[in-house]
């Protein structure tokens, strides 16, 4: 049995399909666990959906922001639907696009493997939260997606404040900020606060601000972190912390990590010829 866990997908379908096959994926024996941001710009964010629900509970799946996004676009009126991407439009008209975004509703925030020692979130840890902290805060936002209250929570969803978790935020205020973190960091400054700007690759970023693994005071990581989002990071293995999103939707690569061997080891396959490269970095 093998466990490989992938980088951001956005509707890079027929990388995916390639890399399948580059890892020999069992679906009888072996799991895969995917980073988050399944959907938006690769072209068949439709197909992604329906192959990886299709895995069933061979497929691991954490929420990235641009899978909440199209969550909260699918609560506005169908005129502001029809506005969006045709990528996104491919999946809010589908004929099971119900099921589909039922399913990816109920997806993770946070998935932690006590045997492998791995947790896998779209984004990173805020810097004192323990692995217990982030389960906790991972669970309330869960728990409110799957809910009957799930509509408020996507119509309130993002905003760049607060910026700063803390353990006495409230209400809409602690689920926002804890889904910042969990997929939407990158930067930090030295007390722990986003910074929603700086996308680049370490070095590039203004003076004070960390790379989120690197803020100073950060606690001691209990397990291994296997994450996405930071495309301009591209495949990266140091500290405790593995970032798989390689940027495949920008003409880079799509890349897994295989988890259960005795020491960590990538495959990748490059982006189909057609995609083009977007120097400014993405959200």
């Amino acid at each position: 049995m093998a466990t490989w866990a992938i980088g951001d997908l956005q509707g890079c379908y027929p990388e995916l399909q390639r890399l399948i096959e580059r890892v020999r994926f069992d679906p009888a024996r072996d799991r895969l666990w995917f980073c988050g941001d399944l959907v938006n710009r690769g072209g068949q964010s439709l197909e992604v959906l329906r192959l990886l629900r299709d895995f069933g509970d061979r497929a691991v799946v954490t929420l990235g922001n641009h899978d909440l996004s199209l969550l909260a676009v699918a609560q506005r009126d169908e005129a502001a639907q029809a506005r969006v991407n045709p990528d996104l439009r491919s999946v809010l008209f589908a004929p099971d696009r119900d099921a589909l975004l039922d399913w990816l509703r109920t997806r993770r925030l946070l998935h932690h493997d006590a045997v492998l020692n791995y947790t896998m979130v779209h984004a990173g840890f805020a810097q004192r939260w323990n692995l217990k902290q982030a389960q906790r805060v991972a669970s309330e936002i869960e728990r409110e997606l799957r809910g009957p209250r799930h509509a408020r929570l996507l119509q309130h969803l993002f905003g760049n404040r607060p910026a700063l978790w803390h353990p006495s935020l409230k209400g809409t205020e602690r689920l926002r900020a804890g889904i910042n973190v969990l997929t939407r960091m990158r930067y930090c400054d030295a007390r722990g606060r986003l910074d929603f700007d700086a996308k680049g690759s370490p070095g590039s970023q203004p003076t004070g601000l960390y790379p989120w693994f690197e803020v100073p005071g950060m606690l001691r990581r209990e397990t291994r972190i296997v994450f996405g989002h930071w495309s301009a990071l591209g495949c990266f293995a140091g500290l405790g912390v593995y970032g798989l999103d390689t940027g495949c939707v920008w003409g880079g690569r799509l890349t897994a990590m295989r988890l259960d061997s005795s020491e960590p080891e990538f495959v990748s396959v490059a982006a189909e010829p057609t995609r083009k490269r977007d120097p400014r970095g993405e959200e």
